[in-house]
């Protein structure tokens, strides 16, 4: 990885290049700042047309300024983070502000100016291409000849349809400003730090919690990016399973591996970390350091999703038999899961309450768990105690969209107490989890962890499995395994 010249990344400045800190390899010459600012050709972009969102972002935007009139909005795309030293992650646009724009630059800032009483001009902040005039395009670390070209003000005012600015001028901007702000928290201290006495923490939350509860119903657009993001991590799914020799030779490590390269060919990341669970793993909620053995004979739990570019996410899992084939107890416990997701997934429907998938399944679970002799009295009296919870261990689902655990921030009435409506979309995702160190249930359990998970749309007339192309059932695994592996 090459090193900067000019490694600390200097104020903007009108002084000549040459005075700006000296590298490691020392000062930049008069003649050489000078040769650098000439004998490039023209790269400007032309008739660009505007991206396939622009339409929703904008009837987002009209109905964020419908429910705050008369005040300033201020939601950050996010800077930049350190990862080490002088490496930065990569970068992801904050969920509020790429759904209101499209847009997936760092430092990026939407203002919606209050036009009146009524109705707001929106207007994007934003860093325009690195100067050639003072060298930041080849000495700053983030400059043209670093990390890529960007787009001018007048280029991403054609793609996303709303009026640009420099973002360098917004903090001057928003500190002289008055009148009412709500901002977006969390994402841009820069900002914060110019709005500290105009925002109160009261005022921004009921921002946050609008734009989580705006998604959850999703546009024709976001309905398109969640199959594509769900097709792809079928592809994705199918190439672990025709590696999976190599993972028996390796780790865990290969299947993670072998998921993230499906996941940046055909989107922009994984939605998530991706739990490779094999073995006794599989028992662990959240496993994603994924640095086990994969052993013939033992389960993988696979759960993961890939991002699309335009930034939804999949949540997909399955419980795959590592050699191809469940043995007896394997199946009895996947198919008492099968058998839940199957009553959950059946309860998804338009007016139904939330809940009731959650429900339906942890029924199924926790009747299995009685007959099997894991739990004693009726099934009536384990679910009003919870007792069946030891081994189901989570909820049977969450929302699902640009977020992994999409709307998160809306209130419990809008969310877990509400009813479904046409265009929402949750995964539903029994698991039962026998730990390898649970002495209350006969030895041959320990370390078995299963749970299947598929994204489901409410639709007009009742659901759409959006990952079904994934087999779910058993035999069906088997077949669909024995296919792929030859």
């Amino acid at each position: 990885m090459a090193e900067e010249l000019n490694p600390e990344t200097p104020e903007e400045t009108e002084e000549p290049i040459k005075q700006r800190k000296n590298g490691l390899y020392g000062s930049v010459s008069d003649e050489l700042a000078e040769n650098m600012k000439s004998g490039w050709a023209d790269t400007a972009l032309h008739g660009l047309e505007p991206i396939a969102q622009a339409g929703h972002t904008a009837e987002r935007r009209a109905a964020l300024s419908a429910r705050f009139p008369g005040e300033r909005l201020v939601i950050p795309a996010g800077n930049l983070k350190t990862r080490s030293n002088d490496t930065e992650y990569s970068f992801r646009a904050s969920t509020e502000y790429a759904y209101l724009t499209g847009d997936q630059t760092h430092d990026g800032v939407l203002v919606l100016e209050p036009t009146g009483a009524s109705g707001h001009e929106a207007t994007l902040y934003l860093l325009p291409r690195s100067d050639r005039e003072n060298g930041e395009f080849w000495l700053d670390g983030q400059g043209e000849l670093w990390v890529g070209r960007r787009h001018s003000l007048t280029e991403a005012e054609q793609l996303l349809g709303i009026p640009a600015k420099d973002v360098r001028e917004l903090p001057a901007a928003l500190t002289e400003a008055t009148g009412p702000v709500r901002a977006v928290r969390g994402h841009d201290a820069g900002i914060e730090a110019a709005l500290t006495d105009k925002v109160t923490a009261e005022r921004d939350e009921e921002l946050r919690v609008f734009l989580s509860e705006a998604r959850l119903v999703k546009d024709a657009f976001e309905v398109a990016e969640l199959q594509k993001a769900c097709d792809s991590t079928a592809r994705g799914f199918e190439d672990v399973v025709r590696v999976l020799d190599k993972a028996e030779a390796t780790s865990e490590r290969y299947i993670e591996g072998t998921f993230f390269l499906r996941a940046r060919v055909e989107g922009n990341d994984i939605g998530y970390g991706s739990i490779c669970a094999a073995g006794p793993h599989a028992t662990t909620l959240h496993w994603v350091r994924n640095d086990g053995a994969v052993r013939s004979g033992e389960l993988l739990l696979l759960d993961a999703g890939v991002e699309t570019t335009e930034l939804y996410t999949a949540d997909v899992t399955r419980t795959l038999p590592i050699n191809g084939r469940y043995n007896e107890l394997q199946r009895k416990i996947y198919d008492a899961v099968y058998e839940a997701q199957e009553a959950g997934i059946a309860a998804v429907k338009p007016g139904a309450a939330y809940r009731d998938f959650h429900d339906a399944a942890q029924r199924v679970l926790a009747e299995k768990l009685v007959e099997w002799g894991l739990l004693e009295g009726s099934v009536e009296r384990v679910l009003e105690l919870g007792l069946q919870r030891r081994w189901t261990l989570h909820g049977t689902g969450h929302m699902l969209g640009m977020d992994v655990h999409d709307c998160a921030a809306a209130r419990t009435e809008a969310y877990v107490d509400t009813t479904l409506e046409p265009g929402m979309c949750l995964t539903v995702e029994p698991g039962l989890y026998f730990q390898a160190d649970d002495l209350t249930v006969p030895e041959e359990y320990r370390g078995i962890g299963v749970r299947i998970e598929d994204d489901i749309l409410v639709t007009e007339d009742g659901n759409r499995n959006l990952s079904d192309s994934l087999p779910r059932q058993a035999d069906e695994v088997e077949a669909w395994m024995a296919g792929l592996k030859g």
